[in-house]
């Protein structure tokens, strides 16, 4: 089979705005063959040398993207598939858009600490993937044996925590824990990953005695200290350990910016940090009391915050964007009592993140227009995220040479975030709280030029056949 695409509005790498362009894609090797400046008709290729069949697509007046790269998904299996599964939460990718997931390694059980757990968690993909996956490992107190061989098995680098994780089988590290790892890990090319809040013992609110029900409660039991603190670590071990990159996860707090752009000066190549959808669309003032599925660690923040996550992500000093989908039963988000103190911190994105972020960067959020291009918004999604898991040879670019992933969205398409909409296994969303309305909707998905989903307008759509490989 021959998969071949065309359009008016493709984004193409050596454009900055959309262009008229024919992909064409060979479903035996999954790559793109040729691509060829021009809409072409169907026709053109009725008399053409190619031996196979031809799937032909024309995506009329929508766009044509890079399938997408989330970088940062917890899949949650085995161990918790109630939470979600690598066939749901892949499926749920696909209808967004995302062609590629990269698994963290909590809160799956076992978690990806060693290379007996990564391959019991690689066993249980088997048939289910709709979408490209790779994998992230852990980084926990002792492991520091097993990195180098669940390098050479294939994780795309390591993560760790600097506070509690909120899962027993994932604990968080100390200094001493990280040097014994970094030490390992500068021999090798793959990155660092921190989840970037570390509480010193400063004084700042533990409400206790607060109100668990209201959203200020949480937000001040996290400030942005707690952020600042664990990136003025990270960037003082860089010192020792300078040909290790490291990665700031889900940064959501601005005044650590000043640090990480004087960090960057030093050290321009090694240091790396990515937001999520949720910092970048929602404002803690708009939250209501009494709905912990806007709960997520760290915390959003206000309005001035989310405003400065803005802009340094349009100047680079944020280089790409991902969901950190997080879910959990929907038991543990407290809905029935609005616990938000005690409720699973974590938000759940998987297929709405490329209309969340086109339908903000048009002013049509809770926000000013952010005049951003639909160039930087693949950058964001596609290219930076597929260059941080180590798979810039292949994904996040429509280019020869590169794994057929592409996307048919119609950027126009208004919809309303409604718990039907949503393909992931706990459909709990605070987009469907605030009945958000997106801009933008994918029409279709391919992975390796095989349609693995299709929206026509009704219903949830259609799925293809899970063709996702382990990468």
């Amino acid at each position: 089979m021959t998969t071949i695409c065309t359009g008016d509005k493709v984004v193409l790498p050596t454009s900055p705005t959309p262009q008229p362009a024919t992909i064409i894609i060979s479903n035996a090797s999954g790559k793109i063959v040729e691509i060829v400046p021009q809409r072409l008709s169907k026709d053109h290729f009725s008399s053409s040398s190619y031996r196979t069949p031809i799937n032909f697509i024309d995506a009329q007046s929508s766009l044509i993207l890079p399938g997408l790269v989330d970088a940062h998904v917890h899949l949650n299996e085995p161990g918790r598939t109630d939470w979600e599964g690598f066939y749901t939460g892949t499926r749920a990718a696909a209808s967004g858009g995302v062609t590629t997931v990269v698994d963290m390694p909590l809160n799956s059980i076992p978690p990806t600490t060693t290379v007996e757990n990564f391959e019991i968690k690689k066993t249980t993909t088997k048939g289910q993937c709709f979408t490209d996956v790779a994998f992230w490992g852990g980084v926990i107190p002792g492991n520091e044996g097993d990195l180098k061989a669940l390098v050479d098995r294939g994780v795309k680098g390591f993560k760790c925590f600097l506070i509690e994780s909120g899962v027993e089988e994932f604990p968080c590290v100390k200094e001493e824990d990280l040097h014994k790892a970094m030490k390992v890990l500068q021999d090798t090319d793959v990155p660092l990953l921190f989840h970037a809040e570390l509480d010193v013992g400063d004084d700042h609110p533990h409400p206790q005695e607060e109100d668990s029900t209201l959203y200020s409660t949480f937000l001040n039991s996290r400030p942005q200290k707690l952020e600042t603190d664990a990136i003025a670590l990270i960037t003082t071990l860089q010192k020792t350990y300078p040909s290790l990159r490291c990665h700031i996860v889900h940064l959501s707090a601005s005044n650590a910016l000043p640090l990480i752009r004087q960090a960057r000066a030093a050290y321009p190549n090694n240091l790396t940090i990515e937001t999520c959808f949720h910092y970048l669309c929602l404002s803690s003032l708009s939250i209501p009391n009494g709905h912990p599925e806007f709960k997520c660690c760290p915390p959003i923040r206000e309005e001035w915050n989310r405003d400065l996550l803005w802009e340094a992500l349009k100047d680079g000093t944020i280089d790409f964007v991902v969901s950190d989908h997080s879910p959990c039963v929907s038991e543990l988000k407290n809905l029935d009592t609005g616990d938000v103190m005690g409720a699973w911190g974590g938000i759940s994105t998987l297929g709405l993140g490329l209309g969340l972020l086109w339908t903000e960067a048009r002013g049509e959020g809770e926000g000013q227009k952010r005049d951003v291009t639909i160039a930087q918004i693949v950058d964001w999604l596609c290219w930076k995220p597929a260059i941080h898991a180590g798979l810039g040879d292949r994904k996040g670019k429509l280019e020869v040479g590169f794994d057929g992933d592409l996307v048919i969205w119609d950027e126009e398409a208004e919809w309303e975030v409604r718990e039907e909409e949503l393909r992931f296994k706990n459909r709990v969303s605070p987009y469907v709280t605030k009945r958000k309305r997106l801009r933008g909707r994918v029409r279709k998905t391919f992975v390796r030029g095989n349609l693995v989903f299709e929206f026509d307008g009704e219903g949830e759509g259609r799925f293809g056949e899970p063709v996702g490989e382990l990468l």
